[in-house]
């Protein structure tokens, strides 16, 4: 008797045996009706973004502005501004790029004194940050992005002068690996790079061109420190100033030690008292193109300093 109610317990057990009484009706999944082609909205951007600087006659900063103050052009074609604001606390991202050649050898140290200066006065713990790169026949990159000043002033410390120059590759390199975003960061970054050197290059790969290609095309403003302190004009002379006042910078020329010092502050000033530009551009193309930027201030006793052009968007 045992083993007959053992033997019709298991068969209970087994999947299909229940009784059909026992048995419950399946529910149906509930189906869900989805569109054969969903509805895809794209919005195309082509909002171009153009930090900028003002000055009088005598090279003051002129902090003071209006749209209305300026005339905008891109490839010769009007457009109009959008946006317009005086922009004192945009977060920065800083590229320091020290030439560590044997050219510079005997200045090294002012160099990185200044520097460290500069990052400790301008620098903002929670919302600015630099990198440190290092070049002379390599480029190496000494200190990553980081808004520590103690880490960003030790590392500048620990540079070491020698070998050729590489200076158009510390600068295609730092603005492609570093300083490239895509999409573009919200809220706008500025991005800056402040290169130390006398701009005499002697073994880069990539070409001056290239060099000031990906300036512009990561939006980089490029202000340089000129080491050249011979006295005559120099090859590199030209360069840096291109590379500056192609990407809306400045060129400076530090003849002594304590001239250093000056232009960093100078360089801060300007980083802290600038315009931020907005306009939609009427060229809907993406086709990748360099597109030339104009801007014309209306009184012509005033100067603006700005980037020369940007890259159109891809497809």
């Amino acid at each position: 008797m045992k083993r007959l109610l053992a033997t019709v317990l298991v068969l209970c057990a087994l999947p299909g045996r229940l009784p059909a009484q026992a048995a419950k009706p399946s529910v149906p999944p509930t189906k869900i009706e989805t569109p054969a082609h969903p509805t895809v909205i794209k919005v195309p951007v082509n909002l171009v973004n153009v930090p900028l600087t003002v000055t009088d006659q005598r090279n003051r900063l002129v902090i003071s502005m209006t749209k209305d103050d300026f005339r905008l052009f891109e490839d010769g074609k009007p457009q109009t501004i959008q946006y317009f604001s005086r922009e004192t606390d945009l977060a920065l991202r800083i590229g320091l790029l020290i030439d560590t050649s044997n050219s510079i050898r005997g200045r090294l140290s002012f160099e990185q004194q200044a520097a460290t200066e500069f990052l400790t006065d301008t620098m903002r713990r929670g919302k600015d940050q630099a990198f440190v790169v290092g070049f002379d026949g390599t480029q190496q990159l000494v200190q990553d992005n980081t808004d520590n000043v103690e880490k960003l002033a030790d590392a500048i410390r620990g540079l070491r002068a020698g070998g050729v120059t590489t200076l158009f590759d510390a600068v295609y390199n730092s603005c492609k690996e570093k300083l490239l975003f895509f999409p573009p960061p919200e809220p706008y970054l500025r991005r800056v790079m402040i290169v130390i050197s006398d701009g005499e290059d002697n073994r880069s790969e990539h070409t001056r061109a290239e060099a000031l290609s990906m300036a512009q095309r990561a939006e980089v403003t490029v202000f340089a420190i000129n080491t050249n302190r011979s006295g005559a004009e120099q090859r590199g002379d030209e360069v840096l100033k291109s590379l500056s006042e192609e990407t809306g910078g400045r060129a400076f020329h530090a003849f002594e030690a304590r001239d250093l010092a000056e232009d960093f502050r100078a360089i801060g000033l300007d980083l802290r008292n600038q315009f931020l530009l907005s306009y939609t551009s009427t060229n809907t193309a993406r086709d990748a193109t360099l597109r030339k930027i104009k801007i014309l201030p209306v009184d012509k006793s005033k100067h603006v300093r700005a980037k020369a052009g940007y890259f159109a968007p891809s497809q």
